[in-house]
């Protein structure tokens, strides 16, 4: 079972990013998900959070019990949830250029992704969830790549699906030389 958060702020596509990793869980890799987002009445620039609980068996309580993976895309995130990272089995993406760290706690593996500057690069800072996604699913495997890909192309507007299928590749190259 893994216990994952998605928080930032409201405008990056947190919430999406909670909803391509469930159902890339849910429907493509026939596993159990849930998932409980959060955020603020802000349109934009509130803070917002998704919280997922992914099981090869049934899913039997769906809120968080050990955080297992924090995708943090701010600082105020990073200052809420990190707190709640398992000790001995955490791991911490951030993104490098949003988020600074303080001394690592226990065993919390810690990984920076220039997501939002891959995004820049890219055109359009609009995808830098789409970029963290690619290497969130690089790093921790919760998921295929392959029922990323599709669960990623069904959640966006066709018009864009070849720009975030790059943005998720470029996050899951940088993923892959993170490990």
């Amino acid at each position: 079972m893994a216990e994952v958060i998605f928080a930032g702020f409201g405008g990056q596509g947190i919430i999406r990013s909670g909803i391509i990793v469930g159902r890339a869980a849910a429907i493509y890799d026939n596993k159990s998900a849930t998932m409980n987002q959060d955020f603020g009445p802000e349109a934009r620039g509130g803070a917002t959070s998704v919280q997922l609980v992914i099981s090869e068996s049934r899913v039997l309580y769906p809120y968080l019990t050990a955080l297992d993976v924090l995708v943090a895309m701010s600082q105020e995130a990073y200052q809420k949830f990190e707190p709640k990272l398992s000790d001995e089995k955490g791991l911490l993406l951030i993104d490098e250029d949003l988020v600074k760290l303080k001394p690592a706690r226990g065993k919390i593996k810690d990984l920076s992704v220039p997501a939002t500057r891959f995004a820049e690069e890219m055109g359009n800072r609009v995808i830098a969830n789409v970029v963290m996604l690619g290497s969130f699913n690089a790093v921790t495997n919760i998921v295929s790549k392959s029922s990323m890909e599709k669960a990623v192309a069904e959640s966006v507007p066709p018009r864009f699906i070849d720009l975030n299928l790059k943005a998720f590749e470029k996050g899951y190259q940088y993923g892959e030389s993170l490990i």
